[in-house]
């Protein structure tokens, strides 16, 4: 099974949190409970800023198993409570993969649309495409949200991802990469 690749060819937190991750075993969206985003914006709190070192445990149930919506009002509410972006103590409190992962799992949480804009620029920015990731992103989405992706594309990188594509690829992968992506956003 995929989780038993995972165990195999991962290790630590990093390993733990992509097995949760692939458990869903996330809440599904309800009402929200206040007095439970408070209790989670404090014990994140609680394990990284106010500790000596991390409890990346806490990190991991929280982000692996409170629904989207829960987790969106928990991240405001910490910036509340500690002054920081969820992201700025991440990236002071872990590092490696799993402060990628970490990141990964706030990004999709604040944005489904926004993450895969962000990786798909990634994939085409510099020298050399990640062709994988181009062709994953635009394949899997593209009868889902590419339209959205492309909104938050041109907001968040100043170019469409037309034109990106345009720019970075060619011949027969390139108009077909174009066809899905379905269109300029100038």
């Amino acid at each position: 099974s995929l989780e038993d690749d995972v165990v195999g060819d991962t290790s630590g937190y990093y390993q733990r949190m992509l097995v949760v991750l692939l458990q869903a075993n996330r809440d599904p969206d309800a009402r929200i409970d206040e007095a439970q985003v408070e209790q989670d914006a404090q014990a994140l709190f609680q394990a990284g800023e106010l500790k000596w070192g991390t409890d990346e445990e806490k990190f991991i149930t929280i982000f692996g198993t409170r629904s989207v919506s829960h987790l969106r009002r928990v991240f405001d509410k910490y910036m509340t409570i500690s002054g920081f972006q969820i992201e700025e103590t991440i990236d002071r409190e872990t590092s490696g993969n799993l402060e990628q992962l970490l990141l990964a799992v706030v990004k999709s949480i604040r944005s489904i649309p926004a993450y895969l804009a962000e990786t798909l620029y990634y994939a085409m920015k510099g020298a050399g495409t990640d062709d994988h990731t181009l062709i994953r992103v635009m394949v899997s989405r593209s009868e889902i949200d590419l339209f959205n992706i492309r909104k938050e594309f041109r907001k968040n990188f100043a170019t469409s991802l037309y034109s990106m594509i345009k720019g970075d690829t060619s011949g027969d992968y390139k108009k077909a990469l174009l066809l899905l992506c379905g269109g300029e956003d100038d």
